[in-house]
């Protein structure tokens, strides 16, 4: 069925998919917070996230031909192939040879509580577990560090910002 597709097609299904990916994703997160509150649904989003990063991070190495232990070039190639690269803005800047920068410009989920006047989601906890169990995934040297991320403050035009080391 999708074999015969045009391109156009083809992107709207990829930005419908990742859309209700995101939107499981969320929901899930509100059923538990619901049921048990804010501590354990984000406790349980944590776990979740401990699991889902390597397996997303293995599958896009497989599918897309990215080298394992390719070092900062292997995570950035693979960082544009997570599910949610469709949904948000992102960009990357090399800081010097060893050193990896990615930043979210746009976050669909913030701008959206954004727009209803809520404040933002605080997802450095979780996104510390995502984004470093991904890197190491990708390469085990590879270390990472949150710059900023809700709750803490950042510029406008950035969510969250992250940085990738690797030592020889």
């Amino acid at each position: 069925m999708f074999e015969d597709l045009p391109k156009t097609t083809l992107l709207k299904i990829i930005d419908a998919y990742a859309k209700a990916w995101q939107a499981m994703d969320g929901a899930y997160f509100l059923a538990l917070e619901k049921e048990f509150g804010i501590d354990v649904a984000m406790e349980m989003d944590k776990e979740a996230w401990k699991l889902f990063s390597p397996i997303e991070a293995r599958r896009i190495m497989r599918e897309f031909g990215v080298e394992p232990n390719g070092g900062l070039k292997s995570l950035e190639k693979a960082l544009d192939y997570r599910v949610y690269a469709r949904l948000n803005k992102q960009s990357t800047v090399w800081k010097d040879d060893k050193t990896l920068i990615f930043t979210m410009d746009e976050c669909r989920v913030q701008t959206a509580r954004n727009r209803k006047g809520l404040p933002d989601f605080p997802c450095r906890p979780v996104g510390e577990i995502e984004y470093s169990y991904f890197a190491e995934t990708i390469d085990s040297r590879i270390k990472t560090r949150c710059v900023f991320c809700p709750p803490d403050k950042h510029p406008p035009d950035a969510y969250c910002r992250w940085e990738f080391t690797v030592e020889d």
